[in-house]
């Protein structure tokens, strides 16, 4: 039977993107406030492994087109592909879930790949344009080829071998800045410096890579949320990085974090004070043109999102919105955003069901802060 393997997880960006694993896990795996990969050992796979991954994705390709009588160069019917993978999952020649996976990245015309898991740049850079070289032959659509990548892990790569591996086709990095202060970065094992992260993101964008660098509102809690803001914005103001990624902190039971707050020696931002760090990280960020993404589910505000400087003040008006509501509002946008009533702060109206939620959680838990922090760390 024809397979491949994939890890657990990419960025919500790469939601069209062929996963291709090419390390198990993280081989750093200390992030005080990361639930993935704790119970889980590292590994590098082996090149020869890797390569064969995809061959055998290139032949679940064909074996699709085959079915739907369709050359390799030309485009694809949606229904005729689901049923291409229905006939091969019968006939046992294809993993189910391989082929279902290749079918989807067919539909969206093969041209994105995410390398997994969590830092694929730890492998060799001889290996990584070896592979890469093989998965561009297989597969000539591509246009974009990710991957995670520790801001440590890049800082030990010479400038030479990011053009390197830019040249080989890898053209966006995503990494996890979280926050630009060594205080927080030692306190929460980060294993980086604010030095490693400016020269790393920069070696980056010098090579000609996307960089994604990505904050997380509230990591510092209440103890150090203005240093947080500041100097993570001068670590983003001296890389000027593509995107700026926002990854709301919930802490997450089982974590160092979640024990950190249960035992008191970390406290969390409730909603309304991450908004009010996001707008402190915005308003000192000077001279970039980076493109601000608030794409993800655990954020509050989906709002801020825009290119700097350009858009800075068309970021800032939904906080300003969301800030200058009265209280019980701010609290039944905050509930109505995490029952799926919101999308955007635009979209509040009071709600019935929102208000009859929102007493609920005040009744139950003291605070509507508290009870959706509840809901949050059980929701991930």
């Amino acid at each position: 039977m024809i397979t491949f393997e994939t890890g657990p997880i990419r960025p919500p960006s790469e939601a069209t993107s062929i996963l291709l694993r090419l390390t198990r896990n993280c081989h750093w795996n200390k992030c005080a406030f990361c639930p993935v990969y704790k119970e889980e050992g590292f590994s590098i796979r082996k090149v020869d492994e890797i390569k064969r991954d995809i061959d055998a994705m290139a032949s679940v390709a064909d074996k699709i087109r085959q079915r739907i009588n369709v050359p390799s160069h030309a485009g694809v019917d949606r229904v005729a592909v689901i049923d291409a993978v229905t006939s091969l999952d019968g006939d046992g020649e294809v993993d189910g879930e391989c082929a279902r996976q290749m079918a989807f990245w067919m539909c969206h015309g093969l041209q994105n790949v995410f390398l997994q898991d969590a830092d694929a740049l730890v492998l060799r850079t001889g290996q990584l344009v070896d592979i890469l070289s093989h998965l561009r032959a297989a597969f000539p659509t591509i246009t974009r080829i990710t991957s995670y990548a520790r801001s440590k892990t890049i800082s030990r790569k010479s400038p030479d071998e990011l053009k390197a591996l830019r040249a080989a086709g890898l053209n966006r990095i995503h990494t996890g800045m979280e926050s630009g202060s060594n205080a927080i970065l030692t306190l929460f094992h980060k294993g980086v410096t604010q030095e490693e992260q400016i020269r790393s993101g920069r070696n980056v964008m010098a090579a000609g890579i996307e960089l994604s660098e990505y904050f997380m509102p509230g990591l510092g809690g209440r103890e150090l949320s203005a240093v947080h803001a500041v100097e993570s914005a001068a670590v983003l103001t001296a890389v000027n990085p593509t995107f700026i990624r926002m990854r709301s902190t919930i802490p997450v039971p089982g974590t160092p974090l979640h024990r950190m707050m249960t035992e008191g020696q970390w406290t969390p931002l409730t909603e309304e004070e991450k908004v009010r760090e996001i707008r402190t990280l915005l308003e000192h960020l000077n001279g970039i043109t980076s493109t601000v993404q608030s794409d993800h589910i655990m954020n509050l505000l989906e709002d801020v999102a825009g290119k700097m400087p350009d858009d800075r003040q068309r970021m800032l008006e939904p906080i300003d919105r969301f800030l200058n509501m009265n209280p019980s509002d701010r609290e039944s946008f905050i509930v109505g955003r995490r029952m799926g009533k919101y999308r955007l702060v635009w979209d509040y109206a009071p709600a019935p069901d929102v208000e009859m939620v929102r007493r609920d959680l005040i009744e139950r838990f003291g605070t509507v802060d508290k009870g959706i922090l509840k809901i949050l760390v059980n929701f991930i």
